[in-house]
């Protein structure tokens, strides 16, 4: 398990602000980081074209932005699949360990709550942060689903979605990957890890 953040005492734990807005330069330069890193792992994603995956993402300058959030958190995205019931293309974040800049966080907002009540505040909590980023947090199917590409959460872990009947009772699952084998474990909402994030997903 990753090493819990320090409790009382520390200098306080900075919030994470999600920025949604990007300039026209920037927006080009994150267009050509996703290109080379879809060209570059071509075994995430065999049989799709990225002129087109590029072509949908210019349509909807909103799910760049989603995009863009994505990448300055440290998620690395990119292309997994596609549906061909509902034509998108599906994003995961493939950073190698869970991302940087979403660490330090619990669940859900409860559970952030809970936590200022006992004097400490977190960086944030997933379940917000997945929301004001417009993607979707990795459910335990969808992230085993990412580990099959390749070994992800070596060193880390992530939140994943929970199911409802485990949130009513205070608690919340989180993924990592250990000796070969991908893990799910659970934990109390409110907890917080220097060594824990979450993933995320975008359809486009």
């Amino acid at each position: 398990m990753a090493k819990k953040s320090s409790k009382g005492g520390g200098k306080p734990i900075p919030k994470i602000e999600i920025n949604l807005d990007y300039s026209p330069q920037e927006g080009e330069d994150l267009l050509k980081t996703l290109k080379n890193r879809f060209k570059n792992n071509m075994h995430r994603h065999e049989g799709l074209d990225w002129e087109k995956i590029q072509s949908k993402v210019e349509d909807h300058p909103e799910k760049l932005a989603s995009l863009y959030a994505m990448e300055n958190t440290g998620g690395e995205p990119d292309v997994v699949g596609y549906d061909k019931k509902t034509g998108e293309y599906i994003f995961y974040d493939c950073s190698e360990e869970s991302p940087e800049g979403r660490r330090r966080i619990c669940y859900d907002g409860k559970a952030q709550e809970e936590r200022k009540k006992k004097g400490v505040d977190t960086a944030g909590n997933a379940v917000d942060l997945a929301e004001a980023m417009g993607i979707e947090i990795l459910d335990e199917d969808q992230y085993r689903e990412m580990q099959k590409l390749e070994e992800f959460d070596t060193r880390t872990e992530s939140w994943v979605k929970t199911p409802a009947d485990i949130r009513e009772k205070g608690g919340a699952l989180f993924c990592n990957r250990r000796y070969g084998h991908v893990f799910v474990f659970h934990n109390s909402a409110p907890s917080f890890y220097s060594g824990r994030g979450f993933r995320g997903l975008l359809r486009v």
